[in-house]
């Protein structure tokens, strides 16, 4: 007889950071949840559990995504990167992840994975945000330590480092 506690799982394809991993899950596993447990991505933080924090932060097609408001099975066929694939690589930082380290934007470094990944694709679609519009890029994550002002000289000084890499 079949057990009512045991979940059904299913095997669930995930590109990660360019790399493709299969696992076995239930069909309402959280992507948070596959990403770290079942692929050791522990990277991707886990702050609210209900999309408000953005600590979760994962890109989506190199969309911005609360992974903890997201089931595994819908990211299936879509290129995620977490915090760990946004290095260069040659293993340098990343811009916004080297900003970050010159402008001192973090401090416990619970928040930085969403930073850092909602950051990486704000200055793609704007490479030369100023102060008003760096603001409005970090305003959906939240940080209990800093006062954000390092957190928006990081955008900035992020966004000039890729310009400089870019040749612009």
């Amino acid at each position: 007889m079949d057990d009512p506690a045991v979940e059904e799982t299913m095997p669930i394809q995930l590109r990660v950071n360019g790399i493709t991993h299969t696992i076995e899950a239930p069909p309402r596993r959280l992507l948070s949840d596959a990403l770290r447990h079942d692929l050791g991505l522990t990277g991707t933080h886990v702050g609210c559990e209900h999309g408000v924090c953005g600590a979760c932060t994962v890109l989506v097609d190199g969309a911005p995504m609360r992974s903890c408001l997201m089931f595994a099975v819908s990211a299936s066929h879509h290129e995620l990167t977490t915090v760990e694939g946004l290095a260069c690589r040659d293993g340098r930082l990343s811009p916004v992840q080297q900003a970050f380290k010159e402008c001192h934007g973090l401090q416990c470094g619970f928040c930085t994975p969403g930073f850092l990944t909602t950051i990486s694709a704000g200055i793609r679609d704007n490479p030369d945000p100023d102060r008003q519009e760096a603001r409005d890029m970090v305003a959906g994550n939240l940080c209990r330590c800093t006062g954000y002002q390092n957190i928006v000289a990081s955008v900035l000084r992020a966004a000039e480092i890729q310009r400089e890499e870019d040749g612009r």
